[in-house]
């Protein structure tokens, strides 16, 4: 591999065995260096790509003035978090996570600390980005001596739901807002509180990310057949009159059209919850 550009004494980016531009880390991989170079690959720590020269860009100015071991500490956590996730991640997590840890540690020297008003929604909604969370902030505790508040592995969670959905930070805030508006309507239609970890709640959860993320996306499902809507319309009455008081709320609130075969997708999650309760 040769060095396209030395970021600075540890970071590099380069070009590698398929042409393809890569991000380099190694202590002392870029003192003294220079474009063109061959890289020794026992110099090379760690190595990831990525998307095009404006990410490489962003990435660069992020880095050039961060300890190494932030860097380090924000590498792992994302590596811990690809494998545990198993889903593809956007490559902006590199920029995105190490730009907010650094931040974060930068405000705990400083004694500022901000408490994440969805704190509570995110450890419901997205049990897996929060555990990655936890996981992050006891890293930090561990191998850069901060403790951050408990409020940060919401916050670090919210940046890998970012980079699965790869939308920003305030589609995610606006998509799990709905999520819990939503919920709240439901509980009321129902007259009961919801367990987010029993089965048929999860589900509706899982189908509501995708409903919030098509709404702030502007995207619609696909289409069913005629017959089959006015099936459940008509078995499920009152599970029908909650989901079309929540295309009201939506279209009020949100501008978002609610289409029928939305409303009996929404139906049939809220028939499946009804019918659970009904049995316990």
């Amino acid at each position: 591999m040769t060095i396209e550009k030395v970021i600075n004494n540890n970071v590099v980016t380069a070009i590698d065995e398929s042409n393809e531009e890569v991000v380099l880390m190694g202590k002392g991989i870029g003192f003294q260096a220079k474009s063109g170079e061959i890289i020794p690959q026992n110099k090379v720590e760690k190595k990831f790509v990525l998307s095009g020269k404006a990410e490489i860009g962003k990435f660069e100015e992020v880095v050039s003035s961060i300890p190494l071991e932030h860097l380090d500490v924000c590498i792992e956590i994302i590596n811990y978090a690809t494998n545990i996730l198993g889903k593809r991640l956007s490559s902006s997590i590199y920029i995105s996570l190490t730009d907010h840890i650094n931040f974060a540690l930068e405000r705990y020297k400083t004694g500022i600390i901000f408490d994440n008003p969805l704190a509570q929604e995110v450890k419901s909604f997205y049990r897996s980005e929060y555990l990655v969370g936890e996981y992050a902030v006891r890293m930090i505790e561990s191998k850069l001596s901060v403790q951050l508040p408990s409020d940060e592995a919401a916050s670090i969670a919210m940046h890998f739901v970012n980079a699965e959905y790869n939308t920003g930070m305030s589609d995610t805030m606006q998509i799990t807002t709905i999520i819990r508006e939503v919920l709240c309507m439901v509980e009321h239609g129902l007259n009961v509180k919801l367990d987010d970890s029993e089965m048929h709640c999860a589900r509706f959860i899982a189908h509501l990310k995708f409903m919030a993320l098509r709404m702030v996306h502007e995207e619609q499902i696909m289409q069913q057949e005629e017959e089959y809507n006015n099936m459940v319309i008509s078995l499920y009455p009152e599970a029908y009159f909650i989901a079309n008081e929540i295309a009201r709320y939506t279209k009020e609130k949100y501008n978002y059209t609610m289409k029928i075969d939305e409303l009996v997708n929404m139906t049939i999650h809220i028939r499946r919850i009804q019918k659970n309760i009904e049995k316990g």
